[in-house]
Order: structure tokens, then sequence, then C-alpha cells
């Protein structure tokens, strides 16, 4: 029987007016992956830098091993511990060799004398132990895939004798050649006695790396126990408190004329000689695997990526390939990237909705922030985004709130061709039954939906119809209704 490594009892964490944990108890064993499951802003992610010294609990007990464990905010004490977190954004030096990354707050002789030689010799160790032994130490951590740094971080966390191991969404940028070596990784530390606690919004990861499970809703614990003995919709319909059906809700509308003609559309890699009729009312769908140009072509489609050939008709009239002549005609895009394209994090809620649309506020050169500031809340209502105010910094935001001020910004400038590039990535089921929601009352107001998506049953769940491309090339435009997974990922393989 799997010993217990830490105990997490009555711990509450508050933030403001925010109740962030509330009473939270539970334990991590040796040898198994407890998975934390939740939406966003449920607190999963602030039990896990309370544990791992990111922050200190107002009140509650962690013991280790026994022991009273108290990292007080101080990671440092959390790592000499034994307890190491995983982030989502990697906490690497890039411009440090991945020796030095890895022995970074390791002790010194002495002095402060580095020994050189031992620690080489246990740099190696670590790297081998994560499938890394091909690694040069000397290697700089900026010149590697974002799938080898992780596994650094987790080879950094050997090195410090780490018990547990945290880790905060670790597949959210991988490919899923990398989420396999990762889940291998896992696996074998498991075996060697290690507690690992997981976060993910994917189920069917958590089904295959994790052994328990904690369900968080608004910082409360509403369920945990053995994942075997639970189905996908209980632990759903705890997370997003109703049932597990209204996750893709419907909203009708109906499929009217063309709007936007493609024709032989090329961009200088992506896309290759495209051809497409997009209408209105309608949610288009866009397959493929990674690298198959998807993402190119609505880039191609918004005048962000260069267009080579071809041509782009919206209403019969052939648009400038310039991204604003192509904004004022009425296209909105929204990018995979939200943190790096598609949101300015540091800026207000209202400056992120009113951004490249300001004009409508200014009247003699000054800006009418009470106009804006009423405006800026109709739309935020209308998207139903959770903030204190209008005035609220985006990076205060969960990840589903952040995309639907990003959505919000792009029905603000009245587009009526929406590019959606992955607008479900990384967000939880709750919000992104939202998002959904929100794409079909746009269709059913006779705007063109376009939506990206690794995720296939989400496309063929909300989409009209569906395309898959594949190296570039649109290969099939099928209906949602004609389509199975099988067919899709066929198609997207070449081998249709």
């Amino acid at each position: 029987m799997s010993s217990i490594l830490l105990e997490i009892l009555n711990v509450s964490k508050r933030f403001g007016p925010t109740q962030a944990l509330s009473s939270v108890s539970l334990d991590v064993r040796s040898g198994e992956v407890l998975a934390l499951i939740g939406e966003n802003g449920a607190g999963k992610s602030t039990l896990l830098k309370v544990l791992s010294g990111a922050h200190r609990a107002d009140q509650g007990e962690l013991r280790l091993q026994g022991q009273p464990y108290c990292p007080s905010g101080n990671p440092h004490q959390a790592r000499k511990a034994g307890v190491a977190m995983i982030y989502q954004e990697l906490s690497l030096a890039p411009d440090l060799s991945v020796e030095d990354n890895i022995l970074l707050g390791q002790p010194c002789l002495p002095g402060g004398i580095l020994w050189r030689s031992g620690q080489r010799a246990q740099v190696r160790e670590v790297l081998a132990a994560v499938g890394l032994s091909e690694l040069s130490p000397q290697a700089m951590v900026g010149g590697q895939s974002v799938a080898t740094q992780q596994l650094i971080e987790i080879a950094r966390a050997l090195a410090s004798q780490a018990r547990i191991i945290l880790f905060d969404e670790p597949t959210s940028s991988l490919p899923q050649a990398d989420v396999r070596r990762l889940f291998s990784i896992i696996d074998k530390l498991k075996s060697q006695g290690l507690g690992i606690v997981y976060i993910s919004h994917f189920l069917e990861e958590v089904r295959e790396v994790a052994d328990r499970y904690c369900v968080l809703r608004d910082g409360q614990q509403v369920g945990q126990g053995e994942l075997k003995g639970v189905s996908d919709a209980q632990i759903i319909s705890l997370m997003v408190g109703r049932d597990v059906r209204e996750l893709y809700p419907k909203v009708p509308h109906e499929i009217g004329e063309v709007v936007v003609d493609v024709r032989h559309l090329s961009g200088r890699y992506a896309p290759r000689d495209v051809n497409l009729e997009l209408r209105r009312g309608e949610i288009f769908g866009l397959a493929g695997l990674v690298g198959a140009g998807r993402s190119k072509l609505l880039r191609c489609l918004m005048g962000l990526e260069r267009q080579v050939a071809g041509a782009v008709q919206l209403d019969g009239r052939n648009l400038p390939s310039s991204v604003g002549a192509r904004r004022r005609a009425g296209i909105g895009f929204l990018s995979e990237d939200r943190k790096g394209e598609g949101l300015a994090q540091d800026l207000s809620i209202a400056e992120n909705v009113t951004m490249g649309n300001q004009s409508r506020y200014k009247k003699y050169g000054f800006l009418k922030l009470r106009k804006r500031e009423q405006a800026v809340l109709q739309q935020i209502q209308q998207v139903e985004v959770k903030a204190r105010s209008a005035g609220q910094a985006v990076a205060e935001l969960s990840g589903g709130n952040q995309q639907k001020v990003a959505l919000g910004r792009i029905l603000h400038q009245r587009a009526q061709v929406l590019l959606l590039d992955e607008p479900t990535k990384g967000i939880d089921v709750g919000s992104k039954a939202e998002i959904y929601r929100l794409m079909g009352l746009a269709a059913a107001q006779g705007k063109t939906v376009v939506f990206v998506s690794s995720y296939l049953p989400e496309l063929l769940a909300v989409c009209d119809r569906i395309g898959v491309m594949a190296r570039g090339r649109l290969i099939q435009v099928r209906s949602a209704n004609q389509w199975t997974d099988e067919e899709i990922m066929r198609c997207a393989i070449g081998n249709d």
C-alpha cells in the first residue's frame, strides 16, 4: 500500500475579496499520481503554489512525511524539503547552459566553491533519468524545444532530491509524441516511489496518467476518489455544477449565402492553393495535424501572413491584403497565442476590448471614458466575463475569462467574419461551453465563424461543415455529420 507523503489539512487562501481556497483537505501518496481537476479559477494552481511555497496559506496545516511542513511563501524552502513545481510557463534561464539550470539553487562547497566534476556527474545522471542522456550539459537551454526544456525542469527537480513533483498543465504546448514521452517519464517516477500532483483540462490525459482525483470548484473540494470508480460525466458535473449535456450548447442558426470566396490562395509556405466558400450564419471547422497549415490559412485571410497568390473576396469584392483593410472590411481574428498576441496582459479589460477601435469614443482628441466604460460593460456582460470591473487588469483573470475578453474585442469591432484559432485551448470545460455558445450566437446573428481546433469532438459537435488540411492544402470539406473522428484523422495524414 502507498504511504502518505504529504497531508493537506483544511487549507484556505484568500486574495482580497476572492476566496481562492476554502478548507481543502487531501493527501499525496508515494508511487501515485493525484489529478487536480476543475475549471479555470477553481483554485488548482493556487493550491499547488501553496504546496510549492509560492503562496502562504491563510489557515490550515501541511504535513510532509508526518512532520509539520511550512514553506512560508518561499519556493527555495519547499525545494529543500523535497517539493518541486513544474510550471506551465517554464522557469528556466534560457541564456544559461543545461548544467547551470539544473544546478541553480544547489548547495556549494564551503566558501562558495563549485565542485564541477562531481556536479557534472550528477547532471548526467538526472538527464539520463528523464531520457536526455544524449543532451550535452553545456548546451544552451534557449536552443532546446519546449518538450526538452520541460524534461530539463524535471531533471532539475530530481537533482534537488524531490520526493513530490507538482505539474501544472504540462502538456498544453506539447505535440502528441512529446506528451507520450512525458507520460513515460511520469510512470518511471511513480515506480521510484515519488508522489505526483497533476493538473490538466483533458480528462483523457487524466485517465491515462493518474490514479486518484480531486475536483475543486470555486475553491472548494467537491469530490475525490479513485479514478476507476467515477465516469467522465460525473467528473464534469462536479467541475461545472451542471449536467454534462450542456457542454455543447446548440444555438439555432440558419446558413445563408456565400460571404467569403477564397480562390487559389497561397502564402509563402502555407496555405497552398486553397479554394473555399464560407457562408453567412455558418460555423466552419478546420481540422488537421500540427503544421498542416490551419493557422497559416487564418493568418493569411486576416493579412497577418503574406499572400503570394490568389484572391479573397468579401461580399463579391476583392480585399486588399493589409491587416487594416481586412479589419475595416469586417474580418476579426483571435490568435491561438493568447498571451503573446491575443491580449495586452498588463492593460485593463476596457483597454483590451476597445483596442484598435477607440475612435468611436473620441471627440476633439479627447477620450470619453464614461461612454467607453458603458460600452465595455455591455460587451463583457454579453460574453459573460467574470471580473470585478472593466478596469481590472486582464492578467488577473482566469484563462477562460481572458479568452472571452479576446472574443469580446472582435465582437466590439463589429466583425462579420470571425477567425478563431484554437479558441478553447487551455481553458476549462465550463468556459469552453460558453465559447461554443457565443460562437452559436454569432452564427445566429448572421456572422461567419471559422473555428480551428485540434480537439475533434468539439469540431464534430459544434460545426456545420468541417474542412481537413494537410501539408498546407485543404484536402476535403464535408458537412460535420458526414465525418467521424477516424475519417478526419485518415484524411489529415493523407490516407483518404
